[in-house]
């Protein structure tokens, strides 16, 4: 566990911490999920060790990690839970909630559309679009389907933060190209092709197909050092 320093409760403090490395902002989420599993437990504090376990992570990655919010742990005692998760959820935006469109009604588009741990996270789903009309006027997880001709105008009249692309990948630079112009500056990106965005968009790009090809790779790796 790291020194024991005061609790940041003003802005200034907040301030004053040092700019998070990307790699510390893809922990973060890490973080906040085992702080959200321990919050049912029997004690309000977890030691550097105990969430560094949870986490999947070194007690050492855990410490320097936090160390970037400006908040350590108390000598003896470890990590306030509660605290900490708000502390986590204010620096990665999650203190109010955002607004979501799915673009693409297919089966993976329906599948995020009726996940239930979007709300739990504060992500609400407002919109989801299609351009087979087919789709146009159904109804998602009690979301209407709209067509992708009304999406530009929607996306600005429904406040989105993030646009989700589960389209084919034929279709995915062309929404992207009106997500974007359209003014939202996030886009999760599911089509299995890479979209190019302007300067100053945040995009991620999850290839479940090439999640598995990474897979097979150690599955064959594991298989050829068994064979030895």
């Amino acid at each position: 566990m790291g020194s024991e320093v005061p609790r940041p409760c003003t802005m200034r403090v907040m301030l004053r911490a040092r700019a998070i490395p990307q790699a510390t902002v893809a922990r973060l989420p890490l973080y906040l999920r085992a702080l959200r599993e321990a919050a049912g437990s029997a004690t309000p504090t977890l030691s550097s060790e105990e969430l560094a376990e949870r986490a999947g992570v070194t007690a050492a990655q855990i410490r320097k990690d936090l160390s970037y919010l400006g908040s350590y742990g108390t000598r003896g005692i470890g990590y306030d839970i509660e605290y900490l998760t708000k502390q986590i959820c204010r620096r990665l935006g999650l203190d109010e909630e955002l607004r979501v469109a799915i673009v693409g009604a297919g089966n993976l588009g329906v599948a995020l559309a009726r996940y239930g741990g979007f709300s739990n996270r504060g992500f609400r789903v407002v919109a989801i679009f299609d351009s087979d009309p087919a789709k146009v006027g159904t109804t998602v997880a009690d979301t209407k389907v709209s067509s992708t001709k009304d999406m530009s105008s929607l996306l600005s009249k429904r406040r989105v933060d993030i646009a989700v692309i589960t389209t084919p990948a034929a279709a995915a630079q062309w929404v992207a190209d009106v997500v974007v112009g359209a003014g939202v500056q996030s886009i999760l990106n599911f089509a299995p092709t890479t979209v190019s965005v302007p300067e100053g968009v945040s995009i991620r790009h999850v290839d479940l197909g090439i999640e598995l090809e990474i897979l097979s790779f150690y599955r064959r790796r594991v298989d050829a050092a068994a064979a030895v």
